[in-house]
């Protein structure tokens, strides 16, 4: 048996040489499968319903994928369609899909799989006790399941839509690693030689030396798979490949899907030259319980920040202090402009400095470094909604870049603001709401499909 994937890159949108499908093509894959989704950028996508990346960049790919799909007649499966695999987002793309067709010319059967789900459903899985945490969980109530939630499919949904006749699938919230495996796991692969090849393939080049934004191509055979970048120029490892199974994961070795774990522990990896990786022992473990995973975002409040810097050292080694007693008078003035409508624990203002502490905060464990020569400062200021934060960090701005600094006698200027006005508002600002797994009673039953004659 051999069974060929084609990964055009790791995101729909991020670009890929045409030249690499070209050569993927000639290689005559069984399936072409692309990801387009994430939560790697924060819950702002799911909260929102917008994509992250254009419909320029992601009319682009898929117009590219389409054409080679058409010329191979084989299956092509992108999953997480508009960044968070939200309804929305699977219509957005199905859009584009559309439009191509009618401009190439193209026939198809489209099939779409929708991973919104109905709060009513929800609701009542957990009082059945049928929704568990996972950990580290946040605590939720009935009134979580009201912002958007998504489930993550697994390989069933994509499977089932392909064996009844589709050539193209836009699906919603998806594992990454699924997209990939449906087409072999369905054509009888070894479980842990598919899961284990598309989790090497699901950011596309990714793995390779040196990682781009490109596609790779999987060979699976009875015993072992093969993996290449469809770029000549770039290369496979042993050791880039091992180290995959990291990306994303607590446990190098063991990789959670929805029907079970991925168990590369006994795997080997051997350079079959220097661009190709042959991998082998790979297996998959079949979990007692299907879980799904769901994710959810809910918006909780609106910001506006402001991007300053200081040069002065005096300042740089007073600035910490400085801020603290600032926060006591913006708090005097929040309660004098705004009174009871905004309490303190309505809104937050917060100063990270760049150079001090900037991106671990209180975890920095490195505080015995030489006082850095300059200091970058972000400033956020967030409140129940988007006048309220602007209004506030009007006056954080002023008051912020004249601090009176120790030593100084008048007026001095603490931040610089390399923009006039230095006030940017950022709009909604949401958070990640779920991190539990609800167990359906089939592994289709949180998916709808719809088939389009295209």
């Amino acid at each position: 048996m051999e069974i060929r994937v084609l990964a055009g890159n790791g995101c729909l949108g991020t670009g890929f040489k045409p030249e690499s499908l070209e050569r993927g093509v000639s290689l005559n894959p069984h399936v072409i499968a692309c990801d387009a989704g994430s939560t790697d950028s924060g819950p702002s996508a799911l909260g929102a319903g917008r994509p992250k990346l254009s419909r320029e960049a992601c009319k682009r790919d898929l117009r590219l994928l389409l054409l080679a799909r058409d010329r191979l007649k084989v299956p092509l499966i992108v999953g997480s369609c508009g960044t968070s695999g939200r309804d929305v987002g699977v219509d957005w793309v199905t859009g584009m899909a559309l439009e191509i067709a009618a401009e190439e010319n193209l026939s198809f059967q489209l099939a779409t799989i929708k991973s919104d789900q109905d709060p009513a459903y929800l609701k009542q899985q957990m009082a059945s006790g049928r929704i568990r945490p996972l950990q580290p969980a946040p605590p939720i109530d009935a009134s979580s399941f009201d912002s958007p939630v998504v489930g993550m499919m697994g390989t069933e949904p994509i499977i089932d839509a392909i064996q009844k006749g589709a050539d193209v699938v836009l699906a919603g919230r998806a594992s990454d690693s699924a997209l990939f495996a449906a087409v072999p796991v369905a054509l009888g692969a070894a479980p842990g030689l598919a899961w284990h090849a598309a989790k090497t393939m699901e950011c596309g080049a990714a793995c390779a030396v040196v990682p781009t934004a490109d596609g790779m191509f999987a060979t699976i055979r009875d015993d072992h798979f093969d993996i290449e970048p469809l770029d000549l120029a770039a290369r496979c490892t042993p050791l880039g490949i091992a180290a995959h199974t990291l990306y994303e994961n607590a446990n190098p070795f063991l990789l959670t899907e929805p029907g079970g774990v991925i168990d590369t522990e006994g795997a080997t990896y051997e350079a079959l030259d220097e661009r190709r990786v042959r991998v082998k022992g790979s297996r998959f473990h079949p979990s007692a319980q299907y879980t799904i995973k769901l994710e959810g975002a809910a918006i909780v409040g609106y910001q506006t920040i402001v991007v300053g810097g200081v040069r002065d050292p005096h300042i740089i080694k007073a600035l910490p202090e400085l801020i603290e007693r600032a926060q006591g008078y913006f708090g005097a003035r929040v309660a004098d402009l705004f009174g009871d409508t905004l309490k303190p624990e309505d809104y937050d203002i917060e100063y990270r400095l760049y150079g001090i502490d900037g991106v671990m905060g209180a975890l920095e464990p490195r505080r015995d470094t030489a006082n850095p020569h300059e200091l970058g400062v972000l400033i956020t200021v967030t409140a129940p909604s988007q006048e309220q934060a602007n209004k506030i960090a009007g006056f954080v701005a002023h008051v912020s870049s004249h601090l009176p600094v120790p030593g100084y006698e008048g007026i001095v200027s603490t931040i610089a603001y390399p923009f006039s006005p230095p006030e940017v508002p950022r709009g909604a600002l949401y958070r990640f709401t779920l991190n539990h797994v609800n167990v359906p009673d089939t592994p289709l039953d949180m998916f709808r499909t719809t088939f389009i004659e295209v």
